[in-house]
């Protein structure tokens, strides 16, 4: 699963890198400038609100289950929304989500897994 992530994630990559000076702006929903190692429930709310406003999902954010699956079943997100997400989290709390990094599975495994890294590694 882990190399069709990947690959998935690279073509999409490809597709978006020509586009991403159109990428949206999004608002940063709480102060970014504590770096925790591990998200609270407030920080996880606020990256399911990011990640609902992103990709205009039509789902209440407070729904999202910390521990269900972001790609696939769960939240049902394909490489292309998980590529979007990485952009806007990017964007946001400067943190640099490679289409070739080897914990990309762990990473977006679920919302709690997003969460946890954007904590222990944002810079904004």
């Amino acid at each position: 699963m882990a190399a069709l992530f990947s690959e998935k994630l690279d073509s999409a990559a490809y597709i978006i890198s020509a586009d991403q000076e159109h990428i949206r702006d999004f608002p940063i929903m709480s102060n970014p400038t504590s770096n925790t190692a591990t998200s609270d429930d407030a920080f996880t709310q606020e990256v399911a609100k990011l990640i609902v406003h992103a990709l205009n999902l039509d789902v209440d954010p407070t729904t999202i289950s910390p521990d269900d699956s972001l790609y696939g079943s769960g939240l049902g997100l394909d490489s292309i929304d998980i590529l979007e997400v990485a952009l806007v989290v990017s964007k946001n709390y400067g943190i640099q989500l490679r289409a070739d990094h080897e914990d990309n599975e762990k990473i977006f495994s679920s919302l709690r897994s997003l969460s946890d890294y954007i904590a222990a590694n944002k810079t904004q």
